[in-house]
């Protein structure tokens, strides 16, 4: 083909390409791969034609679309308020708010300002002000924000209405110009510290595996803050006093910026041994420091407990539920060896997982969190069982929701040989053995995490004893397993006809070939409606 602008012409490529990408994502996300119902969806008819207004209409999302991916082509992509560029943007974002919040104070109280100092003051006043304005020209307008359920990517409009644009416009209004007219001074600088700080805390915490660590140092900070503001508050009161002037302000020796937060120290946190005050304005000065450091540093001790409690809530679980479940055991006298396995128990299960029972944590999220993780642990697991294999997926998934956590201790016995078989195991870690013997001193196999052992007996029949175990299986160290019960899979198969079918198949084959089940194979060879060839040779195999 003739190509006359070669921008044009790759640019459409691109875009068509986006679109053709776009169109197959959302075919992917519209078929369901768990699909529960039976009926199949009807085709759409070759034959149908969209009228005119749907036909406007879809030009009209053409063009918007057309229209989005030409914005994203000439610019980054969105960021969004959870993702980890944004979050690290915003940590420069922090410290250019923290040298103002900081330095505009301590600059305005102490002097710090003179002919060797001042270029630096000025270059860093610019760079901060840099990071201002990239913030709010092209991280602020374009970050995803939710309306009526919908995520919009494209926000300019709704940035530029909101009290915060209005705000950040304040704090880069550039009143550094008066010092061109006046002294060079920081109180021109003060609007800076309208910026936002508290975004960029929520953010981090958000992603922070260990929150209570920001949450520490965020109020170690708001403290060292207080004493910082102190300090400058008492270097201008005794330069109003005059330097030296009595023994209560400072002398003017030493670090005056240090002497002075030693002096808010020491005030602020009521320890004492400072010149007691001697005029009026000194005593009243005193009384606001002792005032104020009460409140508020009775204010930064509640918090921390909160955050120290909150850090430690569920040890303080753990700790109460075992003190509770050993008290019972001394009231009844329990022998020490069995209080010494579940005091083992306790133990591992909390370092293991973090908690004593998961289900109580997966309860509190709605169904698709649940279903999410469910299928990203196990799934995988459950498709290479042999006796699920042809069954609905959707049954499998109704599964994992019903699989129950259970940790055992090295030699405790999961199943026992002769017992009734009313559940299924699929170990999550850990190693259990397949012994007999004896003393069980004879291991005929090692099951690792990701092998099922006990399906068989949940599709055996009680009648003449067709649901016994049939070999004891003991835990090699600690073992995790899921566990499903017959009851829960009982309940799921109402629900799927079909897959109830393809397990009662397997039920009878297993009847004849034992506990292996048949191959596909052999299924298609044998007739298994009653009184078909299996159910004959069944009769003949019990004669």
């Amino acid at each position: 083909p003739v190509v006359y602008y070669r921008f044009t012409d790759d640019h459409l490529r691109g875009v068509i390409k986006s679109l053709r990408e776009r169109r197959n994502i959302l075919k992917e996300k519209a078929i369901d791969p768990y699909a529960t119902s039976p009926e199949i969806t009807p085709p759409v008819s070759k034959n149908h034609r969209p009228t005119h207004r749907s036909t406007r209409s879809s030009s009209k999302l053409i063009l918007s679309i057309l229209l989005h991916l030409s914005l994203k082509s000439l610019n980054p992509s969105p960021s969004s308020s959870s993702d980890r560029r944004y979050i690290a943007w915003l940590t420069f974002v922090a410290l250019a708010f923290n040298y103002n919040m900081w330095f505009c104070w301590a600059r305005l109280a102490f002097p710090f300002h003179n002919d060797t100092a001042n270029p630096f003051w000025v270059f860093f006043d610019v760079l901060s002000d840099v990071v201002y304005i990239v913030d709010i020209m092209i991280w602020q307008p374009r970050l995803q924000f939710v309306k009526a359920g919908d995520i919009i990517e494209i926000a300019k409009v709704h940035y530029r209405k909101s009290t915060r644009f209005k705000v950040d416009l304040f704090s880069v209004l550039p009143f550094d110009l008066l010092s061109l007219r006046f002294n060079f001074s920081s109180i021109y600088r003060l609007n800076r510290c309208f910026k936002s700080f508290f975004e960029f805390s929520d953010r981090l915490e958000s992603i922070m595996a260990k929150a209570y660590i920001w949450r520490v140092a965020r109020t170690t900070g708001y403290l060292l803050f207080m004493l910082h503001l102190n300090s400058c508050a008492f270097y201008v009161a005794s330069v109003y006093q005059g330097l030296a002037s009595t023994p209560w302000v400072y002398d003017g020796e030493g670090t005056a910026y240090l002497r002075c937060y030693y002096f808010a120290v020491r005030s602020l946190i009521n320890i004492g041994g400072l010149p007691l005050p001697e005029t009026t304005f000194e005593v009243t000065f005193q009384m606001c420091n002792f005032f104020i450091g009460v409140f508020v540093f009775s204010s930064l001790i509640g918090q921390m407990r909160d955050v120290i409690g909150a850090a430690t809530a569920g040890q303080t679980y753990f700790r109460a539920s075992m003190d509770g479940c050993v008290n019972y055991m001394n009231t009844y006298t329990i022998p020490r060896m069995v209080q010494s396995r579940v005091r083992t128990w306790y133990n591992y299960t909390w370092a293991s997982q973090g908690m004593l029972d998961e289900a109580e944590l997966l309860d509190k999220m709605p169904l698709v969190m649940r279903t999410a993780i469910a299928v990203d642990v196990n799934l995988a697991t459950f498709q290479k069982i042999a006796l699920f294999q042809g069954c609905d997926q959707q049954m499998l998934v109704d599964m994992l929701l019903r699989l129950k956590s259970i940790i055992y201790l090295p030699g405790d016995f999961v199943v026992k040989k002769g017992d009734i078989g009313k559940e299924m195991y699929v170990i999550k870690s850990g190693e259990v053995q397949v012994v007999g013997g004896p003393d069980n001193s004879i291991v005929f196999v090692t099951l690792k995490a990701g092998c099922v052992f006990g399906e068989i007996s949940l599709l055996q029949s009680a009648k003449d004893g067709g649901n016994r175990r049939t070999a004891n299986v003991r835990a090699h160290g600690f073992a995790n397993l899921f566990v499903l019960e017959k009851k829960d899979l009982f309940d799921i198969l109402v629900h799927y006809p079909e897959s109830e079918k393809v397990l009662k198949d397997k039920q009878r084959g297993l009847a004849l070939f034992g506990q292996k089940p048949p191959t596909p194979k052999i299924l298609k060879i044998f007739n298994f409606r009653k009184g078909g060839i299996l159910d004959k040779l069944k009769v003949t195999a019990n004669s």
